[in-house]
């Protein structure tokens, strides 16, 4: 177990992360919990999520957006035209971006970065524009700064979120086939400059084929550690 000050993350499984602050900011990164395979049965919900991130607006990122608002009532954020759709569906608190800007919450800053990926909502049989997919970068007081990526490709600018942000910690797709798979993450957390991977978005259906170990493999001789989480398990 690793130790970052105050500041918890959890692995709930698939590409949804679970933060706790050392202020106690609860903080959900794509919100696919009950209906995720990968999330373990025996998975505790949380007393509270303060502020829910959605990175875009495929099922298997935002599947359980609409139960966790009505349990839970948090401040969700996404690009501008998913957050218009949570709207139009009921929730009360939502803050719409765009790629490159950042928005104060408490003891976090975050930036909405880019992806390449694609993004639209099945929504009774038909697909809605979801506008751009999208990453973050978390700033949070007093603890080592964050990156999760959302579903992407490796694309070379991701060398200037290193630059702009230099984040410590990277979540990382690793699965192959809708992503990046393992050869191509190890190629993004160098881009990034992260000291620590964390691997997501594989393993949950058979064709998210890469593998943790691939990645290590990739990244060896890089000062770069790949932490394996396993759904559920948390980095203290």
């Amino acid at each position: 177990m690793q130790h970052f000050h105050g500041m918890t993350l959890q692995w709930v499984g698939h590409a949804s992360v679970l933060l706790q602050t050392k202020k106690g900011t609860s903080i959900l990164i794509d919100p696919w919990l009950e209906s995720n395979p990968a999330c373990p049965k025996d998975w505790k919900a949380p007393k509270k999520i303060d502020l829910v991130l959605c990175t875009h607006g495929h099922g298997d990122h935002i599947g359980d957006a609409l139960a966790v608002d009505a349990k839970y009532h948090p401040t969700f954020v996404g690009i501008y035209e998913l957050t218009g759709w949570l709207t139009s569906k009921g929730v009360k608190k939502t803050v719409g971006m765009n790629l490159g800007g950042s928005y104060r919450f408490q003891d976090v800053k975050l930036t909405m970065v880019e992806a390449r990926h694609s993004s639209g909502i099945e929504d009774n049989g038909t697909i809605v524009y979801a506008g751009e997919p999208a990453g973050y970068v978390l700033e949070i007081e007093g603890e080592p700064t964050l990156y999760h990526s959302g579903d992407t490709a490796l694309f070379s600018d991701m060398q200037l979120i290193r630059e702009l942000y230099a984040p410590e910690i990277a979540c990382l797709p690793i699965g192959d086939h809708f992503t990046m798979g393992p050869r191509a993450a190890a190629m993004a957390a160098q881009y990034v400059g992260c000291g620590k991977a964390i691997p997501i978005h594989y393993g949950t259906f058979p064709v998210l084929t890469g593998t943790p170990a691939e990645l290590r493999e990739h990244l060896a001789g890089k000062k770069i550690e790949v932490i394996d989480l396993k759904p559920g398990e948390s980095l203290q």
